[in-house]
């Protein structure tokens, strides 16, 4: 529990919270500290003066721009702000925590009420102090911001957990520690005073003992107060908004900005929403316990290298005894560079130790934190916080990747001393295996005309400097999420190439490769900007199609030797954006019935497409021989939609279609089928030869 205390501490006072509020941003700040850390912008620089004057943009501007981003689904909604035009820059401060905080630029004006209660100066801005975001409060202040209610539920209990033992009210001279509480009586006993004052007969008997925790808790802890509408201060929340995910009441959705929006039960989606926690913290819990076992192959290296580095001392002064006079000289240095190594690698285990402790007791606290969360019985309380607690046990997981819980050094000491010159020879004596500091591996070289992306796949190659010196182990090849999120690392190895396959369509990645040695990592290369395909372009996939399949022209036309139906799938899967493809018949014999659409990839091959769950299909409406079937796959919206010769065939075919799909055909040997090339539009004229190759370097 002590762990999991730094999650109850605001950021600013380094007290625990008290009337947390939840900012946009997810993180938390108590009311009054909040009000602490408002900036009010100059009313004759705000961004409404400045627009009504048709002056150009400022940071006001931008961050009257971030206000009005806040509900958008594309990005966070939020920039960075670091001071103000028209005022010199305030040196930010340091709360307990170490977080930077960001006072007023004035003194707030005098006010006899409470620093709660008390109004917010018009055009006040607020900055969080832990990611540095910031926004413009509206006509509310801080009224506007959700209260956590579960927050408080966590410290009440915290804080009772860690009060001291309750004393009997009935001794005279020392109480003793209460054993039960009488709840009628209001009352806590020890044991003898309970059996003289208290005895279990008569109508004491039908009194109710509880335990001293459980009777203070009842005694002292007031009754949770519900959480209501930020919009509607006297509505309570009663669903769910899935696209703002957030509690909304039944007024937003009457005639709120929530109205149009998808709403669900917010019962439904709590314990929703705490399943989804629950299977976080079961990845991250095994990541903590390998980091504990880890913990213990590092201590025990500890050891192993201080009893490797005796016995290799008393062997190096074994031998430079055998030397007589002329290796005296010479074996002090020798154990002097014995110590250097036995220090290095020491130091580097032992720093390793110190790293991974803090790591795994961050991650400790927060798994404490959430499974706290998780007792909550507020709904609307756990979900405005369970997203951002979602979010952070999967970052914490990735935190423990690949080489974190590798150790550093190894225990051995790679020297071994060389006997055999002769005594005239006594001044050249050295290690001849001895591993000198070497420097770090040189930033490697992105060979550009090597890389390139097919469809949604990137290839990448790199290499060394040409006059590189030191050798490299290995390479770490880093992506970001295709939408300007954070890299991970997507390869790790000897080799200076790489494919990655399963990217989105029409889809901007970033790519940057780095090198590695024992003595550390190179600096990052410069970053590759990587195009994805606007539309797919894919050939029948023989490996997963059925073996009644009959392939031809390169995998691009398709037929069969069964006059029973059989399914091939293409060989690129969607699960994000618009796609659309055309496939043309060549031949159409007797009424074969075809079938066009997608399907998943354990869909049944041996069956009609769409005979199961597995695929949604067109199965008649104008198939003929030469005619052209499209299939418009619109991912964003979720729909399906066929067309023959260019004529949509209906309305929307099938809606709520998510997930990974592959084109898919299924015909039997009256039919043969060819897949269409896609209408891309004509390059610009400006675009150049690398645009063509789908990458560019990012300046």
């Amino acid at each position: 529990m002590e762990e999991m205390e730094e999650e109850l501490k605001c950021p600013v006072c380094g007290s625990f919270y008290r009337e947390p509020i939840i900012l946009p941003c997810s993180h938390n700040l108590c009311q009054a500290c909040a009000r602490n850390i408002l900036v009010q912008t100059p009313e004759s620089e705000s961004p409404q003066s400045r627009r009504a004057s048709g002056s150009g943009v400022s940071d006001y501007d931008y961050l009257d721009l971030d206000k009005m981003s806040l509900y958008s689904e594309a990005d966070s909604g939020y920039g960075s702000y670091g001071g103000f035009a028209s005022a010199p820059t305030t040196p930010c401060q340091k709360s307990p925590n170490g977080v930077r905080v960001f006072p007023p630029a004035m003194p707030p004006p005098a006010t006899h009420l409470s620093p709660a209660l008390a109004p917010v100066p018009r055009n006040s801005c607020i900055t969080c102090p832990q990611c540095h975001r910031s926004l413009i409060l509206d006509d509310r202040g801080l009224r506007g911001f959700p209260k956590n209610r579960v927050l408080e539920g966590v410290i009440d209990r915290y804080q009772q957990s860690k009060a001291a033992a309750l004393k009997c009210q009935l001794c005279e001279k020392a109480p003793k520690e209460a054993t039960v509480m009488c709840e009628q009586c209001d009352v806590f006993y020890c044991d003898p005073c309970r059996l003289r004052c208290h005895p279990p007969r008569g109508p004491l008997a039908k009194h109710r003992l509880v335990p001293p925790a459980q009777g203070r808790v009842s005694r002292r802890l007031s009754p949770r107060k519900v959480s209501t509408c930020t919009d509607h201060e006297l509505e309570n929340h009663s669903m769910y908004c899935v696209q703002c995910k957030m509690p909304v009441c039944y007024q937003c959705l009457e005639e709120g900005k929530h109205s149009s929006h998808e709403v669900k039960a917010l019962g439904a989606m709590w314990k929703l929403h705490k399943s989804q926690l629950s299977q976080a913290l079961n990845g991250l819990s095994d990541r903590a316990k390998e980091a504990k076992e880890f913990l213990v192959q590092l201590r025990n290296m500890v050891q192993q290298i201080q009893e490797n580095s005796v016995e290799f001392e008393a062997c190096l002064v074994a031998q430079c005894d055998a030397l007589i006079d002329a290796l005296n000289r010479r074996k002090a240095q020798l154990l002097a560079r014995v110590n250097k190594e036995h220090e290095h690698k020491l130091k580097v285990v032992r720093d390793q130790i110190s790293h991974c402790t803090v790591k795994l007791r961050q991650t400790t606290g927060l798994m404490e934190y959430c499974l706290e969360v998780i007792k909550e019985n507020d709904p609307s309380g756990f979900l405005q916080i369970s997203d951002a607690l979602i979010r952070r046990v999967h970052l914490t997981e990735d935190q423990w990747g690949k080489g974190t819980l590798t150790p550093r050094m190894t225990t051995d000491f790679d020297l071994s001393l060389d006997n055999s010159p002769l005594l005239q020879s006594i001044h050249q004596l050295d290690f001849v295996q001895m591993k000198a500091s070497s420097p770090v591996p040189a930033t490697p070289i992105l060979q550009l005309e090597e890389c390139c992306t097919h469809n949604n796949s990137a290839t990448l190659s790199w290499k060394q400097p040409p006059l590189s010196t030191v050798p490299a182990e290995g390479y770490i090849l880093e992506l970001d999420d295709g939408n300007g999120g954070q890299f991970r690392e997507v390869y790790v190895g000897k080799e200076t190439m790489c494919t990655v396959d399963g990217l989105h369509f029409n889809s901007t990645y970033n790519a940057r490769i780095k090198a590695f040695n024992k003595t550390g990592v190179s600096q990052y290369s410069k970053t590759l900007v990587l195009q994805t395909s606007e539309v797919a372009w894919f050939a029948f996939d023989p490996g997963s199609a059925h073996s009644d399949i009959i392939f031809s022209n390169d995998n691009l036309t398709v037929t069969c030797s069964s006059y029973d139906d059989r399914v091939v799938l293409g060989k690129t899967g969607f699960s994000k954006g618009v796609h659309y493809w055309e496939l043309t018949v060549d031949r159409y014999d007797n009424h074969p019935d075809p079938a066009f659409g997608v399907a998943r990839i354990d869909v049944m091959k041996d069956v009609m497409l769409g005979k199961d769950d597995k695929a949604w299909a067109i199965t008649e409406g104008g198939i003929a021989k030469g005619a052209t079937i499209g299939v418009l796959l619109d991912l964003n919206r979720k729909t399906l939609t066929f067309f023959i010769n260019d004529e949509q065939q209906g309305p929307i075919a099938f809606e709520n279609v998510e997930g990974l799909f592959f084109p898919a055909v299924s015909l039997n040997r009256n039919v043969q089928v060819s897949t269409v090339p896609p209408r891309v539009p004509a390059a610009p004229a400006h675009s150049t030869p690398k645009a063509a190759r789908g990458w560019y370097i990012n300046p």
